[in-house]
């Protein structure tokens, strides 16, 4: 049912993925369910960060884990209006509307997460409701939540330099063109997922061909990766299924934005088509195969990096919460030892571990050094 044939090279690329699979679900299967929990969470906040950056957010992925602690002792959908007031205050002003879109984002991977079987078939419902959750949040003026696109929304790339307009990608008429695209879609996918022994390129086929249509006016690549995140949810691999939430991949698409959007364009020369067999969608499976392996090497660092905070001491733990009560700003080691009563010498210590731990980074040299937190 794919609209593109494996080749030798390709099918080489998945049977050493899928041995990776094999490798890393042995690995977690290890695991408590503590350090589990965990790893899950630092997934997560990358993944909420990550993508809201590539479609130009600006906050990082520590106020971002800040926003999320603030939100998250509140279970209620309605936590983060009754905090938003804090948040906003918390943060530079300068950052409403990335702090709304990772609000939104955050929303829409905990219902990717906790209801990826409920969601299978897929409807096209369901991806309306993924968008309205994505953009719940958002003040703007005119926002389209749910409903696809009532005018054209191409792709387009300006010189910031010159005022020049270019279209990267030409995408679904809205209207007729954009609902059977989509009908057409989601329809293929629940066939697709079950009979196609292939897991993987199912999954990007029916990513690259619904970013392809772009069929909502605004947040179409947040969706797309987040349907991503659902496939590998949903997938007929348990290993690769039970592997997903513990995967960043927008980290790493993040780390290769522009090979991504390059790639994006490979696969139909920058327009839309009706009949994807008109698309080289291998190119976008390769692109995530690499991906998906530098993703599953994440498993273990997140490990390592959750070993490094059980080990860490009373006093260490208390110049890490001085940070993250202010994920936004730089301290001083003077700020540090006034807001902790520590002396400056454990301070400094502490600093020294923290930084060699990769918990803090330092700014400047001597009387003039900072520190910042890392997620």
């Amino acid at each position: 049912m794919l609209s593109f044939e494996l080749d030798n090279q390709i099918t080489k690329q998945l049977i050493s993925l899928k041995g990776k699979i094999d490798e890393k679900y042995e690995f977690i299967q290890t695991l408590t369910e503590e350090e589990l929990q965990a790893i899950h969470r630092f997934a997560r906040i990358s993944i909420i960060g990550a993508s809201t950056r590539i479609e130009n957010a600006i906050l990082t992925d520590s106020e971002i884990d800040w926003i999320d602690s603030v939100i998250g002792k509140d279970a209620k959908r309605t936590a983060f209006e009754v905090q938003r007031k804090r948040i906003e205050n918390k943060l530079s002003k300068d950052k409403q509307r990335s702090i709304e879109e990772v609000a939104g984002c955050r929303g829409m991977l905990h219902i990717i997460y906790e209801q990826s079987k409920d969601l299978f078939p897929i409807s096209e419902t369901s991806i309306k409701g993924l968008h309205a959750e994505l953009l719940r949040h958002f003040s703007k003026p005119g926002t389209i939540k749910g409903n696809y696109k009532t005018g054209p929304n191409s792709v387009v790339e300006t010189n910031h330099e010159t005022g020049e307009k270019r279209t990267v990608f030409k995408t679904a008429d809205p209207g007729m063109v954009t609902q059977t695209a989509m009908t057409d879609l989601a329809k293929w996918y629940n066939e697709a997922a079950i009979e196609e022994p292939w897991t993987i390129p199912v999954l990007c086929e029916f990513v690259y061909r619904f970013l392809a249509v772009h069929p909502f006016q605004d947040g179409n690549g947040r969706v797309g990766r987040g349907l991503f995140l659902l496939s590998m949810l949903q997938s007929t691999d348990e290993k690769l299924a039970k592997l997903a939430p513990y995967l960043p991949i927008d980290r790493h698409i993040e780390r290769h934005k522009e090979d991504y959007y390059l790639v994006l364009n490979q696969c139909s020369s920058g327009e839309f088509s009706i009949d994807p067999n008109q698309y080289n969608i291998q190119f976008f499976l390769k692109f995530m195969i690499k991906i998906i392996n530098n993703a599953l090497d994440d498993i273990e660092f997140y490990k390592a990096k959750f070993d490094n905070y059980k080990k860490l001491s009373e006093s260490a733990l208390k110049v890490l919460k001085c940070f993250k009560e202010k994920p936004e700003i730089k301290l001083k080691p003077k700020e540090i030892v006034e807001s902790t009563n520590l002396p400056r010498r454990t301070v400094t210590y502490i600093l020294s571990d923290l930084i060699e731990k990769k918990f803090l980074q330092s700014h400047g040299q001597r009387s003039a050094i900072k520190y910042q937190l890392v997620f």
